[in-house]
């Protein structure tokens, strides 16, 4: 079988010691601080363009930085909650004490998205600002976190796909060894380069477009809408390559399907799919 040996890249960019104190950047800790920043130039650059808003920006420049700080705490609240409520409540149900070892691992981009939802939703609301234009601004920037992120997984050799025999596949540290029934290195999809290509690339570049070239954000709630419709789309797909989480792979259920045959990225990326085209029409019929 043809295969590419996973590259040896350590999931520690460095470590600091300094006697019984002990201190590691990782590219995934990374990935999410580069991501929310870029994503704050993002939405700080549309700000400062009125023209693309057909008029006036909704709120001044200088206040996107109070946003940001609300946009984290969503993040880190609702990726971690998603993660234990969407993934392994029962675990987490015995074992409280390990809700709050985030550093350990266990988030869930849906759960941010609703954390990353209703702290830009509490934030518009206090500035007193139309939610829909904030969260088409947001939804620019969105795709670039999500690049970085599963960039990430890569590198940490999480989140991998199911087994194939393509020549593309990646043999992958701690994936098994037991491919189509033969004993023998195990060359899995690089699901985590699929989504980074979709989710962050593909959807990054159309929403540029529409937003630099087509004025989308003249039409509030379009970009949300391409967003939602995109992610959910783009997740949806990949999930036929991704390899299902373990607690949900049984002898009977080997797929990790939780229901009608979906896994339950896809039953949780459903539901994105159908806002993203609500928010599209509407935008559609309020402009036309």
């Amino acid at each position: 079988m043809d295969y590419i040996p996973f590259p040896q890249i350590s999931p520690e960019i460095f470590t600091l010691t300094l006697g019984d104190f002990s201190f590691s950047l990782r590219w995934y800790a990374l990935a999410y601080i580069a991501g929310l920043l870029i994503g704050w130039r993002m939405v700080m650059g549309l700000m400062k363009r009125p023209a693309l808003w057909g008029g006036e920006a909704p709120v001044a420049p200088g206040k996107i930085e109070d946003l940001l700080s609300w946009i984290i705490l969503g993040v880190i609240l609702g990726g971690r909650l998603g993660f234990v409520l969407f993934y392994q409540p029962g675990f987490y149900l015995s074992n409280p004490g390990e809700i709050l070892k985030i550093w350990e691992g266990g988030m869930s981009f849906h759960g941010g998205f609703l954390g990353v939802v209703a702290g830009a939703w509490a934030w518009a609301a206090r500035q007193g600002v139309a939610p829909l234009k904030i969260a088409d601004a947001l939804a620019l920037a969105a795709p670039v976190g999500l690049f970085f992120g599963r960039i990430a997984n890569f590198i940490n050799a999480e989140l991998w796909g199911r087994p194939t025999d393509l020549p593309w596949g990646v043999a992958f540290p701690g994936a098994g060894q037991d491919c189509f029934g033969v004993t023998g290195i195990c060359a899995r999809h690089p699901s985590q380069l699929y989504e980074a290509v979709l989710e962050g690339l593909l959807l990054g570049a159309v929403l540029l477009w529409g937003i630099y070239r087509r004025g989308w954000l003249q039409l509030p709630g379009r970009s949300l809408g391409v967003f939602l419709a995109g992610y959910g789309a783009a997740r949806f797909f990949v999930e036929f390559f991704r390899e299902a989480d373990a607690q949900f792979i049984t002898a009977e259920n080997l797929r990790g399907a939780v229901l009608a045959g979906m896994s339950m990225g896809q039953l949780l990326s459903l539901p994105m799919i159908f806002a993203g085209l609500y928010f599209i029409l509407r935008a559609r019929s309020r402009a036309a």
